[in-house]
């Protein structure tokens, strides 16, 4: 059985922290910026963890499980 390939997309959006926990950026922050308040741009620059109900498919991306 070959090596199960990581999916290139997921590569480049999701990265493991020390606990193995899977960290991502916030969406709704690349266009139509005008309507957005200074506090919820703010907000969204901040990574955030992936829900632990998603966990399993982006470890499979990643092909790590």
């Amino acid at each position: 059985m070959p090596k199960m390939k990581t999916s290139a997309g997921a590569k480049k959006r999701f990265k493991l922290t020390g606990t193995g926990a899977i960290k991502r950026q916030k969406a709704y922050k690349s266009h139509i910026l005008t309507s957005k308040s200074r506090k919820r741009k703010r907000a969204l620059r901040q990574s955030t963890l992936v829900h632990k109900s998603n966990e399993n498919l982006i470890l499979h991306a990643l092909a790590l499980r």
